[in-house]
């Protein structure tokens, strides 16, 4: 079996949840959801999981973090452009993302810094090695 990331994320709203990965390009893998989790797919190895918090309590002791107030972690996706970057910061917002920094412009990388509907950080960005400083 191949290497996988999996990405557990605790959501309030599954169904806006899913809405929401499905506008940034994610599809939906019926064979891991239910009325309590769904298996959003990214590629063959990077998958989120959108868990209900009764759902995503049951893999954890401590409390869920409210990400509209803390952060717990940012998830950085690499695109193949600056095209696919600012597309994809654009579609989380139309879908009831926020844009929550100014974009962030490297000369090698540039980068858009959005939350999801419950506050999860994502950073979508694009880098050109060949412009990495010496």
């Amino acid at each position: 079996m191949s290497k996988q990331v999996f990405i557990n994320l605790p959501v309030k709203d599954l169904k806006k949840s899913m809405a929401f990965y499905e506008a940034l390009g994610f599809t939906n893998n019926p064979q891991f959801t239910d009325d309590s989790a769904a298996c959003m797919v990214w590629s063959d190895a990077i998958f989120v999981m959108l868990l209900t918090h009764d759902k995503f309590k049951q893999f954890i002791s401590k409390d869920i973090i409210d990400g509209k107030k803390l952060v717990g972690s940012i998830n950085a996706l690499s695109l193949e452009n600056i095209d696919a970057v600012n597309t994809f910061a654009e579609n989380a917002i139309k879908a009831g993302g926020k844009e929550y920094a100014e974009v962030k412009d490297y000369g090698f990388m540039r980068q858009r810094s959005i939350e999801d509907l419950d506050g999860n950080n994502w950073e979508p960005f694009f880098m050109d090695m060949s412009k990495f400083p010496g």
